[in-house]
């Protein structure tokens, strides 16, 4: 078995649509909020930032409004179970194999805490096949970010399919991280619980080279016996 982890959804990085999607720290709630969609889709496929505001009602936060009339990249797409990337990224997730895992983590922001950061994992894939968004049906085509987009031919944005049953967004999240060394990183503990990971010290910030877990079997049993609840939702 192969795992790896993927940073995901939105930042405080321009790309990244400068803000946090929010999290309640005492329970785990929070509300998945996607980085922002800069190039054209196809009619019919755009995914508003607007769609959110009820869900984000439920945490008594709103949209900034530089969000407001924006669209989302939304990927990973939980209610599809699809995760899209594209150059060097895509060719390390095209390294995985079927049963494989993706851990998907963000950063969230606390609504209790003055706007602390919490960094948790958010949802989980076991692979179950990878597909091309240019070879994605036309009928097909809001399944993901990458096949929504208006590309050329020879795109090479690869697209992996979670297995049903065993993949989507975590109902709760799970923090992982902490500050220290001038960083945010895995915590200590949980990177002798996991076994490692191929990143120095647990970096948590986005990287082109996605972090390994050395041994996901031990990460696996460590998921698990959180009781974590998927669903096939975004929100």
């Amino acid at each position: 078995m192969n795992g790896i982890l993927v940073r995901v959804a939105a930042d405080t990085s321009p790309t990244g649509g400068s803000w946090n999607g929010p999290v309640d720290s005492s329970t785990g709630e929070f509300v998945y909020v996607a980085i922002p969609e800069y190039g054209p889709v196809h009619p019919g496929t755009e995914k508003p930032y607007a769609a959110l505001s009820t869900t984000l009602d439920r945490l008594g936060v709103g949209l900034p409004l530089h969000l407001r009339e924006a669209r989302m990249h939304l990927d990973p797409d939980f209610e599809h179970l699809t995760y899209g990337d594209l150059g060097q990224r895509a060719r390390q997730l095209g390294r995985l194999q079927h049963g494989d895992l993706i851990a998907f983590y963000a950063g969230l922001r606390d609504i209790n805490k003055a706007g602390e950061l919490v960094y948790a994992i958010i949802g989980l894939f076991e692979v179950e096949g990878f597909m091309h968004a240019r070879e994605v049906p036309e009928a097909d085509r809001d399944i993901n970010a990458h096949s929504r987009r208006i590309t050329g031919s020879d795109g090479d944005d690869l697209i992996v399919r979670g297995r049903p049953g065993s993949s989507g967004r975590l109902e709760r999240c799970l923090p992982i991280g902490e500050y220290r060394d001038r960083a945010y990183r895995v915590r200590s503990d949980l990177m002798e619980a996991w076994g490692g990971l191929s990143i120095h010290d647990g970096y948590l910030q986005r990287s082109v080279r996605l972090p390994k877990l050395l041994q996901p079997e031990r990460f696996r049993e460590w998921f698990q016996k959180r009781g974590p609840r998927l669903v096939q939702a975004n929100n």
